[in-house]
């Protein structure tokens, strides 16, 4: 292949039609049956589960603009388009579209093709003071996509899903141009032809693109080092309403601020990022995983501090509370799991798994490294966690038709603090959800990214809600979690970006000097107000 090379964009042959108002595909929800069983285990749970919402029920109205002549072969106003760009998939998403509550449904969807008619489309919506909210799959679970209030005269989706294609390989720097609109899968497949891959992979891969992981700052797969796409930026491209720019694609500068950095996170507040040179790698042909249990989860914390702070550098470095264990049926004796993983394209990795095995065996931890590929099955408790990992979505949606609440939120803190934070969330949450609702809940804990200097404790919180008023339940025990965080020095957001719900937690985080850099880059770049309006400043 020659240094240069150009690729199209290809069909994954994926027919599933995706939900609307939850989480994946439609066929892969929990029937009403599945949804009664898990209602079982949460008491105080509906007798019934809520139907499925249809779009022919929501109040869907004409929309308040209409696109110039130039710009309407772009721009549908189906109920159906219109409805799909509304909201995210936060629990708060899905409660509110089954309860019939969806909030505004944008005027118009758009989906353009190239970044002039990005740009064309901004122009028309800065002049007809249109609110423009970049969409990319719709995943944000943080209120990143929806729009709230009553500011502008209409609202504009802005969906890059049309823009999908990789555009350029350079296989003698190992990157490729890439746009934005390209969801995993399909990034994916133009990549693999060229032995090549970008191998970021959140929860949300399948639903999710490179765009908006760019601007979220997306965590991927890697518990350690490359814990989020920002690893994987070489250059940016960005449509604002000031202009477009593009920065250069180098290994690494040190000239001022990085441009990069600016959009990086932006959340499409900013502008819009269309395409992207990233940083690739070759295909993983060495893999080794291994569990490990642990009957003290303190112990089992100073086990992953060892390993994160050595140079052993594992792939999925992930710690399951007993709750999180028995949940993904990883455990079912009430202990903790540490579920190791590495994975190269140039050597044998068996080694540094025998390596942090042995030192989590000095921690307490039992386990042993598996048998040779071809000797054995898969390690019996990895294969439970990632089968989990990919079904969890789909249960929070079927236990949320059951008026339960159930949703995540994810922090970062420095060693020192874990432990505290972790017992403060229990304690604290915990209490909130039973003033609530009456209900004792279920807090379960999981580290899915570490580092030498601290880890990301992600949890989940489950209850029966207060039948109607589970938005209500979850602002309150949300407002608890909040408050917990910030008194921990605990960063509001790890990888599931700011939104509007973490917007409380962000403002107490943020550098007040910060705050004013951050609003004068906005009216400089968007003078107008239009883009994505309450995403990180008012």
């Amino acid at each position: 292949m020659p240094a240069t090379a150009t690729a199209t964009a290809t069909d994954p042959g994926n027919s599933r039609t995706r939900s609307w108002w939850g989480w994946g595909y439609t066929d892969a929800h929990p029937d009403d049956a599945e949804c009664l069983e898990m209602g079982a285990l949460l008491p105080g749970t509906l007798a019934r589960p809520l139907p499925i919402p249809r779009v022919a029920d929501l109040a869907i109205g004409t929309p308040a603009v209409e696109p110039p002549p130039s710009l309407a072969h772009l721009v549908t106003a189906d109920p159906a388009a219109r409805a799909a760009h509304a909201m995210g998939k936060a629990y708060l998403d899905v409660i509110r579209a089954l309860r019939g509550r969806p909030g505004r449904i944008p005027d118009l969807v758009a989906r353009p093709t190239d970044d002039q008619e990005v740009a064309d489309l901004l122009d028309w919506a800065g002049e007809h003071q249109v609110a423009v909210v970049p969409f990319g799959g719709g995943s944000s679970v943080v209120g990143g996509v929806e729009y709230r209030g009553d500011a502008h005269r209409a609202v504009l989706s802005l969906d890059l899903t049309a823009m999908d294609r990789v555009l350029e390989i350079d296989a003698v720097s190992r990157s490729a141009l890439i746009q934005a609109g390209a969801l995993g899968p399909v990034l994916e497949e133009q990549l693999r032809p060229h032995g090549l891959t970008l191998r970021h992979f959140p929860q949300s891969f399948e639903f999710s693109t490179l765009g908006g992981w760019l601007a979220t700052r997306a965590g991927g797969h890697y518990a350690t080092v490359h814990t989020h796409i920002d690893d994987f930026v070489q250059s940016l491209r960005v449509v604002t309403p000031a202009g477009t720019g593009t920065s250069w694609r180098l290994p690494g500068s040190g000239a001022g601020p990085s441009p990069d950095r600016l959009f990086l996170g932006s959340e499409g507040t900013l502008g819009v990022i269309t395409r992207a040179w990233m940083r690739l790698q070759e295909r993983p042909r060495h893999k080794a995983s291994a569990s490990v249990a642990f009957a003290d989860f303190q112990r089992a914390l100073d086990a992953v501090r060892a390993i994160a702070q050595s140079d052993l550098a594992p792939a999925n470095c992930r710690l399951l509370d007993p709750g999180e264990a028995l949940l993904s049926g990883a455990s079912h004796d009430g202990s903790s799991v540490l579920v190791l993983g590495f994975e190269s394209a140039t050597a044998p990795v068996d080694d540094r798994l025998a390596i942090a095995l042995e030192m989590a065996r000095a921690h307490g931890g039992t386990g042993e490294a598996p048998k040779a590929e071809g000797d054995a099955p898969a390690d019996a408790a990895v294969s439970a966690w990632r089968s989990a990992f990919l079904r969890m979505p789909y249960l929070r949606d079927g236990l949320a038709r059951m008026g339960a609440v159930v949703e995540t939120f994810e922090t970062a803190a420095t060693w020192d603090r874990i432990p505290a934070l972790i017992d403060a969330v229990r304690t604290e949450v915990g209490a909130a959800a039973l003033k609530a609702t009456g209900h004792a809940a279920t807090i379960n804990c999981r580290l899915t990214h570490v580092y030498p200097d601290g880890a990301a404790p992600y949890f989940t919180v489950a209850v029966a809600g207060r039948p109607g008023d589970e938005v209500a339940v979850w602002d309150d025990i949300k407002a608890a979690a909040t408050d917990v965080l910030h008194r921990h020095r605990a960063t509001i957001t790890h990888h599931h970006a700011v939104g509007r719900d973490h917007r409380p937690g962000y403002d107490l985080q943020r550098p007040a000097p910060f705050a004013l850099a951050l609003r004068a880059t906005k009216n400089a770049l968007d003078p107008h107000g239009i883009l994505n309006p309450g995403v990180l400043i008012d």
